[in-house]
């Protein structure tokens, strides 16, 4: 705990994901800091109430000791580049010198099971990444386990799905005409609300577990073709035209995501953790976005 006896979280990439929980922390009165990658960011961080630090590959913390200074808990949604993770490579001895902190969670993804044919996997399921991205997650992931062992940090790897929220989603695709429904057979995605996402990060809080893995996914897989279409719905438009995968214009990266196809289960953060989701399919996640658009 801080000198104060208030929790203070301090997250590794104060983007997305990790503002809904930053929000939430703040509003239960925690301490709550991180870094962004540019001073524009760090700027508009500062407008909704965030104390920001730049941080980057080849640019540190300018002083990791003050800005890590009474840390309960960490949060780590900076991904990993070409060279490895940046925070591990910037700060590992900073981190390993960390006394007080009760939490610590790493934000992985699921792409680290690689290409299951369509089946079905859970923790325990051997990693397997085929992209050249995953296998850096799976490597980031060690790397952050292995200071967990060495070093006695209460580290946890939270495996994401797709995620979707506010401002991201296909909805706001639809809109502004970005939607596209590429056909693959027996494609499935799985996807989390970001909300939902927060709500196991803090139920992962309550009961630590060091060491733990968590897929962090809604209960049902699905053709994103379909997931486009249920949108479309919503909104009364017409959906996009159907494209085969195999003839469909695309970027390398977006091609390599239909590469893997697998199921995920999300049973542990059930079973562990008590968590129910608010949003345990696109439909009720989707349904709740459109109540909010105009």
């Amino acid at each position: 705990m801080t000198e104060a006896g208030s929790p203070r979280l301090f997250c590794f990439g104060l983007g997305y994901t990790a503002e809904v929980l930053a929000v939430r922390k703040r509003n239960e009165g925690w301490a709550v800091a991180g870094t962004c990658r540019s001073p524009a960011k760090r700027a508009a961080l500062a407008a909704r109430g965030f104390e920001a630090r730049l941080f980057d590959r080849g640019r540190p913390l300018a002083d990791p000791a003050a800005a890590l200074a009474g840390a309960t808990h960490l949060l780590i949604s900076a991904p990993p580049d070409e060279t490895g993770d940046p925070v591990l490579a910037a700060h590992r001895a900073d981190l390993a010198a960390l006394r007080d902190l009760d939490w610590v969670g790493y934000l992985s993804t699921t792409g680290v099971y690689g290409d299951r044919a369509g089946g079905w996997v859970d923790e325990t399921t051997p990693v397997a990444a085929d992209a050249a991205r995953n296998r850096r997650r799976v490597e980031a992931e060690a790397g952050w386990l292995a200071l967990a062992r060495d070093r006695g940090l209460p580290v946890h790897v939270f495996r994401l799905a797709g995620i979707y929220g506010p401002g991201r989603n296909q909805l706001v695709a639809l809109r502004e005409g970005r939607a596209r429904r590429i056909v693959k057979k027996g494609q499935v995605f799985g996807r989390i609300h970001v909300d939902d996402i927060a709500t196991v990060l803090e139920a992962s809080m309550t009961k630590p577990n060091p060491g733990a893995i968590y897929n962090v996914v809604d209960n049902e897989p699905e053709d994103p073709a379909a997931v486009v279409e249920h949108a479309a719905r919503l909104l009364g438009v017409t959906p996009p035209p159907l494209e085969p995968y195999e003839t469909a214009p695309m970027s390398p990266m977006a091609r390599s995501f239909y590469e893997d196809c697998r199921r995920v289960r999300n049973d542990r953060i059930r079973r562990e953790l008590g968590v129910e989701l608010r949003y345990p399919t696109y439909r009720e996640g989707l349904a709740a976005l459109r109540a909010t658009m105009d």
